[in-house]
């Protein structure tokens, strides 16, 4: 078979052609021309469309992916509160709520910051397999080794940098190549693989609690390790470049870019938004053992149940990002999230609480889901990996601030079972968590603001307004 394809007068290779299944014809296969000229090095050739089966496994890949990644990530409320106890195996965190949220916020925001080691490093492999495999492994082993750590510093190695380097690794590739698969249905695609991430939490957050129950909290950690390992290994076989697109593409941030107010702007809200939503899931646990007088197990159930309607709320929001416009939709999804802080959380009893769990899921999906598919919209394909690459790292500085910020307002005190001298007045501990509730929905808020300004001065960049962006 020959190198190239007589095509216009000239050759082109075969992989600029889309194949596709048929009965007999070219040895199974069928020649399509590809519709969207791309350029690769300095020669325009036609772009490969993809195919329905190849996104569809795309979108159940990313799907797992986010299930373990950020289901795991967002369950870390549940390790802060048995961190923090009385019946801690880590023999200098008992109380140090600022210090363990560090642990999950170092973890959870390398995840996202990684982004800006992760995207150059994918512009220059070949195989992004290796890349995502590499994550798979490196983030079991973090987990691994957290189940042998016994003090506070072991943890930020483990569970927090090994695991968050791997976990960046393993997230990127499928979320940097999955909107450059998709067009029309761009926000639904997002949507549905981050709604594993719900889904995820939803299911680890009582599992995870029935394996620290029945085996401790060591075999809890290794048994969520070799899981992730043992789903991490296929899902890393799925993922592939898609030829003249997106990661292959320029990495590095373009000047003219950054000076522009809505980059400076879209940046800014990241780092709020990240920083605001990240503190109710990590203190959910702590605040309905703590304030609430619920069981661990209860505190783990409301948990699933926010990770659950989150995920429900990423699809939905994605179908009506796709009819609405997707700022609109995220423009929304912000400000809803950073009232629901304010109305719900705020010297919240169990009634009310159990409301807060519920409506702040439903609101914070939105950000979470769009923020890829914004970026494409507003920068273009072509500046989607290096916009979406220092985007995450600020994203992710973001919520290594959030959660340890909160914990330093709330403080120490004492829990059930604790006969140290820190402050055990409930109503002084229900004070302190009402300040952690309005600089989470302050932070949310601001970040509101940032977002609606971006999609104004988008819509001035572009020379006209449009309803539906």
């Amino acid at each position: 078979m020959s190198n190239g394809i007589e095509h216009r007068g000239g050759k082109i290779d075969v992989e600029s052609f889309y194949l596709e299944p048929v009965d007999t014809a070219h040895n199974g296969l069928r020649v399509v021309e590809a519709v969207e000229p791309i350029s690769l090095n300095t020669t325009a050739i036609p772009a490969v469309r993809p195919t329905r089966n190849y996104q569809t496994l795309l979108l159940l890949t990313g799907f797992f992916m986010t299930f373990h990644v950020i289901g795991i990530n967002s369950v870390f409320g549940i390790f802060q509160e048995l961190y923090t106890s009385p019946e801690t195996i880590i023999v200098d965190s008992q109380g140090q709520d600022a210090l363990v949220s560090l642990v999950g916020a170092i973890g959870s925001g390398l995840t996202w910051s990684g982004s800006i080691f992760v995207n150059p490093l994918m512009a220059r492999v070949e195989n992004l397999k290796i890349v995502t495999l590499s994550g798979v492994v490196i983030m079991s082993l973090g987990l691994l080794l957290a189940s042998i750590s016994t003090r506070l510093w072991h943890l930020y190695l483990t569970q927090a940098l090994l695991y968050g380097v791997g976990s960046s690794m393993y997230y990127f590739p499928i979320m940097s190549i999955t909107p450059i698969y998709f067009d029309k249905h761009r926000g639904f695609a997002m949507g549905l693989i981050l709604a594993g991430s719900g889904i995820g939490g939803m299911v680890i957050a009582p599992v995870l609690n029935l394996l620290i129950n029945k085996y401790g909290v060591h075999w809890a950690l290794r048994i969520l390790g070799i899981w992730n390992l043992a789903v991490g290994i296929p899902i890393a076989c799925v993922i592939r470049h898609r030829p003249g697109f997106g990661t292959r593409g320029r990495t590095r941030m373009n000047i003219g870019l950054v000076k522009r107010g809505t980059f400076l702007y879209q940046a800014s809200g990241a780092f709020l938004q990240a920083a605001g939503n990240v503190v109710p899931t990590v203190y959910l646990t702590t605040y309905c053992v703590s304030v609430l007088n619920y069981s661990r197990s209860t505190g783990s159930l409301l948990l699933a149940l926010n990770s659950g309607v989150n995920s429900l709320s990423r699809v939905a929001m994605g179908v009506l990002a796709d009819r609405i416009g997707r700022q609109n939709t995220t423009i929304g999804s912000v400000f809803l999230s950073g009232l629901s802080v304010f109305a719900l959380w705020y010297d919240a009893p169990r009634a009310k609480y159990i409301a807060f769990v519920v409506f702040y899921a439903i609101y914070a999906g939105g950000y979470n889901a769009l923020l890829p598919t914004t970026i494409t919209d507003i920068y273009g394909v072509e500046n989607y990996a290096s916009v979406n690459g220092f985007v995450y790292f600020i994203r992710g500085m973001g919520a290594v601030f959030g959660a340890p910020l909160a914990g330093v307002i709330l403080g120490t005190y004492k829990r059930n079972g604790d006969t140290g001298t820190a402050f055990a007045g409930l109503s002084v501990l229900q004070s302190r968590f009402n300040s952690v509730s309005l600089y989470s929905g302050a932070l949310l808020v601001a970040a509101g603001v940032c977002v609606t300004y971006v999609r104004w001065l988008d819509a001035r960049d572009k020379g006209r307004w449009a309803w539906k962006a």
